[in-house]
């Protein structure tokens, strides 16, 4: 049994010795672009999802007005669609960039209208650490985090007056067109 014991150390010596080196060696994955490791995404979301189910409010937000729905699209549309996107557009070149993949939540495959609204307001407060999402809890209302959690709840089933919020803003005509070119000028004869 003692043998055993001494094998079973030994083990878990080497072990971190090893990660050790590996985490200092150039082989370490560090970029956006890289691939993950091994379990990698399957163990972060593991912690995510526990500390979540501990931590997340239970709040009702279905009665909310169109009024507050267009209120949480204005503070969606200004802090969360440069990396979450709007509907019906396509992901902006960061956050194409971006890994882990922030996902575009007015599409189909990546909504969170099956989320409770908590674990919504819980990630917008919170932020969630080595992903890119901040901790909106000290720029932003608790009133602004709910209205942007029951906004993403009913991301498919929004009044006019969220839709119109969501829209993107117009680019500006100086943008939109460069200017056209002056013509030469005339050389003197």
């Amino acid at each position: 049994m003692k043998g055993f014991a001494l094998g079973v150390l030994v083990t878990l010596i080497a072990l971190s010795i090893l990660g050790f080196l590996f985490i200092r060696s150039i082989y370490m994955p560090v970029a956006a672009t890289d691939p993950p490791l091994p379990f990698e995404e399957k163990i972060a979301h593991m912690a995510e999802h526990a500390r979540i189910a501990k931590d997340a409010p239970q709040r009702d937000v279905s009665h909310m007005s169109a009024a507050e729905l267009a209120a949480g699209a204005a503070v969606y549309q200004k802090n969360c669609a440069f990396c979450h996107g709007l509907p019906n557009q396509p992901a902006s070149a960061a956050a194409r960039g971006m890994f882990p993949h922030a996902p575009q939540l007015f599409t189909q495959e990546e909504t969170v209208t099956d989320d409770p609204a908590g674990v919504t307001y819980w990630k917008v407060k919170n932020g969630l650490r080595l992903t890119g999402m901040p901790s909106f809890g000290s720029s932003l209302s608790e009133d602004q985090m709910w209205q942007v959690a029951a906004l993403l709840a009913r991301a498919d089933q929004l009044p006019p007056e969220a839709q119109d919020a969501l829209k993107p803003p117009p680019v500006p005509l100086s943008i939109a067109s460069p200017a056209p070119a002056a013509a030469p000028a005339a050389k003197p004869k």
